[in-house]
């Protein structure tokens, strides 16, 4: 695969490289590769809490939350009874 890069990207590369953190423009272009693939996966992540807080939301709106005195008290409940085992 050839890849041309514009002299803003080649000159980052470099710069990499000459720190001495990569022997390689291949290994500067995995690292960065790698943190895309990551950075997708966050963006995953973040997508997926955000639909789980929107069906939360409409839950309450709904009525079918419960309180938080009594969800802080059975929590609370819970951590006795796995401490006590």
């Amino acid at each position: 695969m050839n890849i041309i890069l514009n002299s803003r990207l080649e000159n980052l590369i470099q710069q990499q490289i000459t720190s001495g953190k990569y022997n390689n423009i291949n290994d500067v272009i995995e690292d960065a590769l790698t943190l895309l693939e990551k950075r997708h996966q966050y963006d995953q992540w973040v997508k997926e809490i955000g639909d789980k807080i929107d069906i939360a939301a409409q839950q309450l709106d709904q009525g079918e939350g419960i309180n938080s005195d009594f969800a802080i008290k059975q929590l609370r409940q819970n951590l006795r009874q796995t401490n006590d085992n």
